[in-house]
């Protein structure tokens, strides 16, 4: 009846689609993924891999080949912050906008790194494909319906223009911010919309690495002649990416920007009228903030900019995307796998939509405080980007009420708060170190220590009872799991005989601060709420 069935249909093979086909394959999950274009990137968008991102990726089993696509050590840049200029000649009297903390050895086993979507889009469609992807470029979404089973499209080969049907019991609409899943299923956006546009110039200009004096940073902004254009280099320089202002308001368009035009406008912005400029490509944009009213509609989610989208500043664009994409998948798996309550796919929407939401409304700080009219409330809002990108609460139905309080605090507060990223704590195993966060992918994780012997036996009971992958580790200065920088029970805010539930995303969902007098119906509880299942003693109280 259908020409191909599938468990997890994809539309859009961006870093968003295709890491969910990525993630959903290393839990066991088949996916087909539909992509417009012909091949991955050729530009290098998204430059910036945040330190969360990259624990994602390291839980996936990627790290290794995703690190290997740094060229050279980009961290220095990123702790060039964010700096303005008249012009790049000019760049000794740089006046730094922002200093973000992004990373830090006692917050995540991993580093921020600069790369371009160009490069780690080829890994992603590599590992996607080895873990049972089937990701098909040139074809696009034609249409689609669903039903109380599942989903039904029509896609067609955009090289032969063949259609074909395909089955799927559920469809993630990956697909940007012009999202052709969000128009069919009729999902309005809330937001500004577009406060901005810009024309992204990527060139070559090999003598502007001498005028820039060897300078690192994030993105520096040159305002001569009272404009404004960014400058990024975290994916290298060649070709470096620039990105001038254009107004639609007075009468210019993308088309205005010829090769010559873009040139003179690098030229201008480097202070060096006869600077050797080869443009290589020019991509119009907008700058707009927008947000979907819901991520899930029954069978159908919205992942990236499907779902959400804000002005680049902040660089969390590709990163709260590939983020999305996590949460979804994993919770996609333990549906499919049946031992999750559909009620657990709620979740998506209840997690992703707040911090998108909170995301967006950082960057437009940001953006307002870049182009010069930020208020003095602006500048009291806006948050270190580490919260931002690490440091996020979910609130949701399979969290403990504990898990309660704002998306953002002003403050990085990882101290085993259940809705928040569980600590990072360096651990000893056998001959090894390796970090809390690679204890979490595949199951729910219980933490404890060698007062908590009755924890373990309720977790194996738990584990046998409700069909759901529990895993226990010991902690302690002689237990199987050794800390070597810090205490774990201060770090996850329990103490001696505690217990701490976190989920595959190493996200924590529940803890006790020490024994509990019925420790078996306490976890059973918390670990029913944490898959989206109610189990029977609860039901019959």
């Amino acid at each position: 009846m259908y020409d191909v069935n599938i468990p997890v249909l994809i539309v859009g093979g961006g870093p968003v689609g295709l890491s969910t086909a990525l993630f959903s394959g290393r839990h066991g999950i088949r996916t087909m993924v539909l992509e417009k274009r012909d091949a991955t990137s050729t530009l290098p968008r998204a430059p910036g891999l945040q330190a969360r991102t990259l624990e994602l990726f390291r839980a996936a089993g990627i790290h290794d080949e995703i690190r290997a696509l740094e060229m050279g050590d980009s961290h220095p840049y990123f702790e060039g912050g964010i700096i303005q200029v008249n012009t790049f000649a000019e760049i000794d009297d740089a006046v730094v906008l922002e200093s973000p903390s992004l990373d830090g050895p006692t917050v995540s086993p991993e580093r921020v790194m600069g790369c371009g979507q160009d490069r780690y889009e080829r890994v992603l469609v590599d590992k996607a494909r080895e873990f049972g992807a089937d990701v098909r470029f040139n074809t696009q979404l034609i249409e689609f319906t669903q039903d109380d089973e599942g989903v039904t499209a029509v896609a067609e080969d955009l090289g032969t223009g063949k259609r074909f049907t395909i089955r799927a019991q559920y469809l993630v609409g990956a697909d940007g911010a012009g999202s052709k899943v969000r128009r069919i299923l009729g999902v309005e956006r809330v937001g500004r919309g577009t406060v901005f546009n810009a024309l992204s110039i990527y060139f070559r200009a090999p003598e502007l690495e001498t005028i820039l004096k060897g300078r690192r940073f994030i993105l520096c902004y040159a305002n001569v002649n009272g404009t404004l254009m960014g400058l990024s280099r975290l994916h290298g320089c060649d070709p470096y990416l620039a990105a001038p202002i254009y107004h639609p308001e007075r009468g210019e368009k993308p088309e205005d920007f010829t090769d010559e035009r873009c040139e003179d406008i690098v030229r201008t912005a480097a202070g060096k009228a006869d600077l050797d400029v080869e443009v290589v490509a020019k991509v119009p944009w907008q700058g707009a903030q927008l947000v979907a009213e819901r991520f899930r509609a029954d069978r159908v989610f919205l992942a990236g900019d499907a779902a959400h989208v804000h002005p680049p500043a902040g660089g969390f664009g590709a990163n709260t995307g590939i983020h999305d994409a996590h949460n979804l998948a994993w919770k996609l798996a333990a549906t499919l796998h049946g031992w999750a309550g559909e009620s657990l796919l709620d979740t998506y929407g209840a997690e992703r939509r707040a911090v998108g939401a909170a995301m967006a409304e950082q960057a437009m700080v940001r953006n307002r405080i870049r182009h010069g009219y930020a208020t003095d409330e602006d500048r009291a809002a806006m948050v270190d980007d580490i919260i931002i990108t690490l440091g996020y609460r979910y609130s949701s139905s399979a969290i403990s009420s504990e898990g309660t309080g704002p998306v953002l605090t002003p403050e990085l507060q990882l101290v085993g708060e259940p809705g928040t990223r569980a600590p990072h704590v360096w651990l000893k195993r056998g001959e090894e170190t390796i970090s809390t966060i690679d204890l979490f992918w595949d199951s729910y994780v219980l933490l404890t220590d060698s007062a908590g012997s009755e924890w373990a036996a309720a977790a194996t009971r738990t584990a046998k009872e409700l069909g759901v992958p529990l895993k226990t580790h010991e902690v302690g200065p002689e237990s199987e799991l050794q800390p070597q920088d810090r205490d774990w029970h201060t770090a996850y805010g329990v103490g001696p005989g505690g217990a701490v539930l976190v989920r595959p995303d190493a996200i924590v969902t529940w803890r006790s601060a020490g024994p509990a007098e019925d420790p078996a119906a306490v976890l059973a509880e918390a670990v029913a709420r944490a898959a989206g299942r109610v189990p029977a003693t609860t039901a019959a109280r």
